[in-house]
């Protein structure tokens, strides 16, 4: 497969990973009041999937990198970026890395949600 095609695959499956999601978000938006269940959810099931393409692909020699870079990077990556952070902590932690793993965990907590904040009183004060 070319790099052109590769990209092509995995930017399509993004664009159907992002379908999902909004999908995702219309049909449980609202079912457990003001709980962002859809976040949740894509969270959850993103990373189960996450978890199932990276263990089928590193278990069976059929499984070929452009198909994974299709299902992971394009569609899961669409559908959740949470995916891509739980298999790398969970990478992490495998390989014996556990203060890694923590520290991952926490800076993406605590960065992410301060970046958020910091970009919501940047663009109110703007």
């Amino acid at each position: 497969m070319s790099n052109a095609t590769l990209w092509l695959c995995v930017m399509l499956a993004g664009a159907l990973g992002t379908g999902a999601r909004f999908g995702t978000n219309l049909a449980l938006r609202g079912v457990l009041g003001v709980f962002p269940a859809a976040t949740l959810t894509v969270n959850i099931v993103g990373s189960l999937a996450m978890g199932a393409v990276a263990g089928w692909a590193q278990s069976r020699a059929s499984f070929s990198e452009p198909l994974r870079l299709t299902l992971a990077t394009g569609f899961l990556g669409g559908f959740t970026t949470f995916s891509a952070f739980s298999i790398e902590t969970l990478t992490l932690w495998r390989d014996g890395q556990g203060a890694l793993a923590l520290l991952n965990v926490a800076l993406n907590l605590v960065l992410g949600i301060a970046a958020c904040a910091l970009g919501y009183a940047l663009a109110r004060a703007g």
